[in-house]
């Protein structure tokens, strides 16, 4: 019986009590969302040793930090320390998205090191292996696919990338309609091209069932992946995006039925006016499906900086209802991210999580932000510290006024205006 199932049923598994706990809700609030479908549980039946990972509605915004290699950087002991990098600074779930060097053996890697939920694009190592026997990405069959999801399942990921909603009907209507960019999804892309070549249609999308029986097997989340979402805010909320968000809520309420939880993943690039239209959209056509977006990014000229540009769509992206924030580094469209970049993202995603966790209301945000107002009242410097999102940085850059014996920092001094004012 999977989660989902025992949700149904009225039984309160350990995974909701242990969700239910960290959350700071009864474990029922879980055990219900699981059952209309708007909040989900990551954590594979193989993958006990991490703490499940709750996600959707009336729960703490949670964040994802993308790792991996690439045929170019390809240094898996770095991309270790990029996930212990990411986990220190608040990460709630890490993804392998590896491209470079023998996927199943860094997969594992990450699986016996990792403490938080894991997840996966299983079409990148259905590809690498492909290419490593020689062979176009093209010449891919439906099994080789499958087989690499069955292993994924086995090894613990606790939620997969999958891209069932690109067909050749949503990916005609991107090509008829035309965009500056294109399909930007590297699983994505690698679908199309797949069909285009094959004359056939996607096999996640025509053998779907058959994903489903692999998922339920080792409780897997489908994480059903936006192949199609915009690259560039001009191509955002076109034809070929919303076509396949139909598409994917049709999936999504399939899933359910088999007893497979599944979440679905948002646009990238989004012009501000269009963000909460965007959510409000998916949450309608996918019936209140936990939403995990990229960023999104509301402009495209900020390279370098995408962190913050980040940071101002996943605010507004979780105050209108997203529930999952994909972070985005400052090495975004540049390179692969260093220790640094993996840190900046990760701290930028929390905090537009946290303000959209005030927004929404979400027990014990507002608290934590009145605690360091208390906490700068009385210029209690720890406490500061110890409230901040980012302690590390709080205490680096710290320092103290000596002119106001210690009550003021070197901003103001013995001017400082809460000084001045209790006197």
């Amino acid at each position: 019986m999977t989660q989902l199932e025992k949700a149904r049923r009225g039984l309160l598994s350990e995974e909701m009590k242990i969700a239910a706990a960290q959350e700071g809700v009864e474990a029922e609030v879980i055990r219900q969302g699981m059952v209309e479908g708007t909040i989900v549980i990551c954590r594979n039946v193989n993958h006990a040793g991490i703490k499940p990972l709750a996600i959707g509605r009336g729960l703490c915004t949670k964040v994802n930090a993308n790792i991996g290699t690439s045929r170019d950087n390809n240094d898996l002991e770095l991309e270790l320390e990029k996930m212990r990098v990411a986990e220190a600074a608040g990460a709630d779930a890490v993804m392998d998205l590896s491209t470079g060097g023998d996927l199943a053996a860094i997969r594992k890697a990450v699986m016996a090191r990792t403490t938080v939920a894991v997840g996966t694009v299983p079409i990148y190592q259905a590809a690498v292996k492909a290419l490593g026997e020689h062979k176009a990405i093209a010449d891919m069959t439906a099994d080789d696919l499958f087989d690499v999801i069955e292993e994924n399942g086995r090894d613990g990921v606790d939620f997969i990338t999958v891209h069932c909603g690109v067909t050749r009907a949503s990916v005609e209507t991107v090509e008829k309609q035309g965009r500056v960019l294109g399909i930007v999804s590297r699983g994505g892309s690698m679908t199309a091209n797949w069909m285009r070549c094959n004359g056939r249609e996607n096999p996640l999308y025509e053998e779907y069932d058959r994903l489903l029986s692999i998922a339920r097997r080792y409780e897997m989340v489908l994480s059903l992946g936006d192949g199609l979402r915009p690259g560039a805010i001009a191509d955002a909320t076109d034809s070929g995006q919303i076509h396949e968000l139909i598409l994917l809520g049709q999936l999504a309420a399939r899933a359910r039925e088999a007893g497979v939880q599944v979440m679905i993943e948002g646009p990238g690039h989004v012009p501000i006016r269009d963000i909460e239209a965007n959510i409000r959209l998916q949450k309608k056509l996918c019936a209140g499906a936990p939403f995990y977006v990229l960023g999104p990014l509301p402009t495209d000229i900020a390279p370098g900086y995408d962190h913050i540009t980040s940071a101002i769509g996943g605010a507004i992206a979780a105050s209108a209802g997203a529930d999952f924030l994909c972070y985005v580094t400052p090495a975004e469209h540049l390179r692969l991210p260093t220790l640094a970049d993996v840190r900046d993202g990760v701290i930028a995603a929390k905090i537009a999580g946290h303000i959209a966790d005030i927004a929404k209301g979400i027990s014990g945000a507002a608290e934590r932000d009145r605690k360091m107002s208390e906490a700068r009242k009385t210029f209690d410097w720890q406490g500061q510290v110890d409230l901040s999102l980012d302690p590390e940085k709080t205490v680096a850059l710290l320092e103290k006024s000596r002119s106001a014996n210690e009550e003021g920092c070197t901003m103001c001094g013995e001017f400082c205006a809460i000084k001045l004012g209790r006197k």
